[in-house]
């Protein structure tokens, strides 16, 4: 299979923008660029597979694969958020990385 550096472009631009998105859906914030990216990537994967299962179509282009991606990604962090356990990723009060390790911050 080849591909092409414009649609290798298209699939990054879409990872990062459905990562993003889906952060601040469910966060508040993004995950920085290669969180983003993961995430919307992974978003993508399951929003492709999920979204057809449950008879969802979408269209084509690149909204609706922002879109789709954007679903799944969001599915993907509240499933991660229930396996973690309620705080997820760091509760905006005072919670987070930080507050674990100590910070005086």
């Amino acid at each position: 299979m080849n591909m092409s550096s414009e649609s290798l472009l298209v699939i990054l631009f879409v990872g990062v923008v459905a990562g993003w998105l889906a952060g601040q859906i469910i966060r508040g914030t993004g995950f920085g660029i290669i969180g983003d990216l993961i995430v919307g990537i992974l978003g993508a994967f399951i929003g492709s597979w999920l979204l057809p299962q449950l008879g969802i179509h979408l269209g084509t282009g690149v909204i609706s694969a922002i879109v789709n991606a954007t679903i799944g990604a969001t599915l993907l962090l509240l499933i991660v958020r229930l396996v973690r356990g309620g705080g997820g990723f760091g509760s905006r009060w005072g919670g987070g990385w930080g507050s674990r390790w100590g910070s005086r911050w």
